[in-house]
């Protein structure tokens, strides 16, 4: 549902979705400066307006950021989609055959879509999706990206349990996830 709030004298547009799983208010600003805030069932629409009132400064600096200094390059584009899918789906399987050998877990389906907001997903049916973005990022946040949904295979979370998987293959993967949130 599209709403608008008013911001440090701004109006904020944002798109509200309200998700049975979420158990807190999330924020979201994609890299086209669109707001997203998904909030658990039930929960008022004032507390989401309090919590955006509570987060203005961080909201406006990040849209106003993507505004100024986000890469094109990395925007979901349905041209680039279609330039670089295959060699998305290549680079994915190819990562997979080898990060799997370590974890030896069960793949449903792979799909590669024109995600804005997310770099990959994993469904507890066992079906890992990628952005056809990933053939565009340098190859070993490829591989973490990767490495991050196969994980999601065994443990549906984010978890002490999640991140003792990923770290047995990707030590480093704290320094991955903060260069990672630099392009996003």
């Amino acid at each position: 549902m599209l709403k608008i709030i008013t911001l440090h004298n701004q109006n904020i547009n944002y798109n509200l979705k309200t998700s049975p799983r979420a158990r807190n208010l999330r924020l979201t600003v994609c890299c086209d400066a669109s707001l997203v805030v998904t909030k658990p069932q039930g929960l008022a629409d004032i507390l989401v307006e309090k919590f955006l009132h509570s987060k203005a400064n961080w909201i406006i600096n990040k849209i106003d950021y993507f505004k100024n200094h986000v890469n094109t390059q990395l925007k979901a584009d349905p041209k680039e989609y279609r330039r670089y899918k295959k060699e998305a789906l290549h680079l994915v399987r190819r990562l997979l055959d080898e990060y799997n050998q370590f974890y030896n877990f069960k793949i449903n389906s792979i799909k590669i879509k024109n995600q804005k907001t997310r770099w990959g997903s994993c469904s507890r049916q066992g079906n890992l999706n990628f952005s056809y973005r990933l053939a565009l990022l340098p190859e070993d946040l490829a591989s973490y990206i990767i490495i991050h949904e196969i994980c999601h295979l065994r443990e549906l979370n984010h978890s002490y349990r999640f991140w003792n998987l990923v770290a047995q293959a990707c030590p480093d993967y704290p320094d991955k996830r903060k260069r990672l949130r630099l392009i996003k």
